[in-house]
């Protein structure tokens, strides 16, 4: 399922226009990147959470030449998903 037929199904499931469902998508998508951006994270009851992790700094090689290389520390996103989602995919 890509955006716009995420943004259909919502929709559809609330009862709204589909430019509606799009900006409260965008909105959803805003906030939750502001949130993670700031270091917090969003707890989605049932859903899941979505928080950041550190990676540290590591070493790697270059394909091409085998050549080793430094791999920067970084911070990456993550999601767990909850246990009624687990749940639904598993049924």
């Amino acid at each position: 399922m890509n955006k716009s037929e995420l943004i259909e199904k919502i929709a559809i499931g609330s009862d709204i226009t589909k430019a509606s469902a799009g900006r409260a998508l965008d909105s959803l998508i805003t906030s939750v990147t502001k949130e993670l951006a700031s270091g917090g994270e969003v707890a989605l009851v049932g859903f899941g959470t979505y928080k950041v992790n550190n990676r540290a700094a590591r070493k790697g090689r270059n394909p091409q030449t085998g050549a080793e290389i430094q791999i920067a520390a970084a911070k990456v996103p993550s999601f767990k998903a909850g246990k009624a989602l687990k749940d639904a995919c598993n049924s």
